[in-house]
């Protein structure tokens, strides 16, 4: 049953953390739909909740008019991409942490939410915390006296992430509660981290903060502990508060220790613990209806957008002083051979990108890329998951390669080619294990706006012509024309293609014939189709 005082929502996402956020937005009455790649994920929804509907469709749920609200908990690699498309759609967002990976990201998203005039809200659950509450107050009120030192520890044995490391997995909340807490961004960030099961993904990191007002913060994560751990330390000169989130009855404690001076010389004042009560309310049903509550109203919500981009700026602080602690920003030459956002590029932690690599700007390389060397990127691509690029290969501005896919050398992309999950390049005709033939490497050229699709083959040494469409799937093996629409093993002429992705009808074999979406028309003569 839908409450009829709030919108309904729907949650993309349903895994660790979605179900957490089904089952609450389930129980305030307002979860309409879930949208999950996994098929067996959405069967065990529909049995547990069967009066929501499920979809492996993100597209379905942007043009679900009845929906208003979309809870996203997916990966944090997908969440830039799914915010801005449902900002597009008119919905209005609440996003797990990170609001993305990047400052630049989170900018362009927090802008555009303004400008069409959606709420975004973004998961800092210890913000919706009545200890987090209630410990802000009393800091506000003075009762902690002046802040000298905070200290946040979150740990854990897993969960385990290769999506990213486990500071942007644990510190985006202690961060975020630091930052609230002093009331102003840090003028230094250090920090430096533990590479144990993976050379490329910090498992434990230490961040040290330090604030104009002469107050220092320290934040320890790590999923390499053999016990759970949350605790928040802060010390003012009157008093320090101790939050501890995993005990049962005292999560808030007060400590009225202070520190006398005797013969010039620093006495601690030992007093007994003071409990502060707190109310009973699970922080994720709060935060639930929070969204909901700014959603009816069109209030900005307390973790809203801006709050998130000053998380943001400090996470990509600390990324930055990491790869700086370990000296993997540039090689001795000057060249960049790691991980670190710089400049426009956004290079994931677990990416490799070798030596005299260009990469131009707004380009994004996700997980477990790698780059060989003299590989040149344009402007504005996306290298998805596990995506390599061999030696000396060009790639074009606007290019998108999705997951599993691999550019061999003597392969070449021209502008504006998208390359579909696990298609596959060859560049030898008849290779052999025991024979090398890297001198028998045959040119392969993808020219402008060639749509590549899920698990086609390219046989090398082909040509395929502009704005070409290869269907899932296909194998080719000859050169394909301009504009063609092929399928198949080996791949044929079935059709033809319009620049925006959409068949051209033509009334005749040879002659005049237009896109019916966006109008454009054509010429055809033979195998041959050109713009009119």
């Amino acid at each position: 049953m839908q409450n009829g005082a709030y919108p309904a929502v729907a949650v993309v996402g349903s895994g660790y953390w979605g179900r957490n956020l089904v089952r609450n937005f389930h129980a305030l009455g307002v979860l309409r739909l879930v949208c999950d790649s996994n098929e067996e994920t959405l069967a065990g929804l529909r049995a547990q909740y069967p009066d929501i509907t499920t979809t492996s469709s993100f597209t379905e749920i942007l043009a679900d008019h009845t929906v208003q609200g979309l809870v996203i908990a997916t990966p944090a690699c997908a969440h830039a991409s799914l915010v801005r498309q449902a900002l597009l759609a008119d919905k209005d967002v609440f996003v797990e942490k990170p609001l993305a990976l990047t400052a630049k990201d989170g900018e362009a998203l927090v802008r555009l939410a303004e400008q069409r005039g959606r709420v975004l809200m973004v998961g800092h659950l210890l913000w919706y915390h009545p200890a987090v509450l209630t410990l802000k107050e009393l800091i506000d009120r003075g009762e902690l006296g002046r802040l000298q030192y905070v200290y946040s520890q979150r740990l854990n044995l897993g969960r385990i992430r290769r999506e990213e490391n486990i500071l942007w997995s644990f510190a985006p909340h202690d961060i975020s509660v630091i930052l609230g807490l002093v009331g102003e961004m840090p003028e230094r960030v250090q920090a430096q981290g533990g590479y144990y099961l993976h050379k490329q993904i910090a498992d434990v990191t230490v961040t040290s903060l330090s604030f104009p007002s002469g107050v220092g913060a320290h934040v320890f994560v790590s999923w390499l502990h053999p016990y759970k751990e949350q605790r928040l330390v802060v010390i003012g000169d009157r008093k320090m508060a101790v939050f501890n989130d995993l005990e049962p009855q005292d999560k808030l404690l007060l400590y009225p220790h202070t520190i006398e001076w005797r013969n010039n010389l620093p006495v601690p004042n030992h007093k007994d613990a003071e409990r502060v009560p707190i109310e009973a309310v699970e922080p994720l049903r709060a935060e639930c209806r929070h969204f909901l509550e700014c959603v009816a109203t069109r209030a900005q919500p307390r973790t809203n957008g801006q709050e998130a981009l000053r998380v943001l700026r400090v996470l990509q602080q600390c990324q930055e002083a990491l790869e700086t602690e370990r000296g993997q920003g540039l090689n001795e030459n000057g060249n960049r051979v790691s991980t670190v956002p710089i400049d426009d590029v956004f290079i994931h932690p677990a990416a490799t990108v070798d030596e005299d690599v260009e990469i131009g700007a707004g380009t994004k390389i996700w997980h477990h890329c790698h780059l060989m060397p003299q590989a040149r990127i344009g402007r504005n691509c996306s290298l998805g998951q596990n995506v390599f690029v061999g030696r000396g290969v060009t790639i074009g501005h606007n290019v998108k390669l999705q997951n599993n896919v691999s550019v061999f050398e003597r392969v070449t992309l021209e502008d504006g080619v998208f390359c579909g999950p696990s298609m596959v390049f060859t560049n030898v005709i008849n290779p052999r294990s025991e024979i090398e033939r890297k001198d028998e490497f045959l040119p392969t050229l993808v020219k402008r706006g060639t749509t590549c699709g899920a698990n086609c083959t390219i046989v090398c040494g082909v040509t395929i012509g502009q704005y070409a469409f290869i269907g899932a799937g296909a194998v080719v093996v000859k050169d394909i024309p301009d504009f063609a629409l092929v399928v198949g093993n080996p791949a044929k002429i079935i059709g033809w293609m319009c620049q925006c992705g959409n068949r051209i009808a033509f009334a005749e074999e040879d002659g005049a014939g237009a896109c019916q979406a966006c109008h454009r028309t054509y010429q055809k003569v033979g195998q041959k189709v050109a713009l009119r």
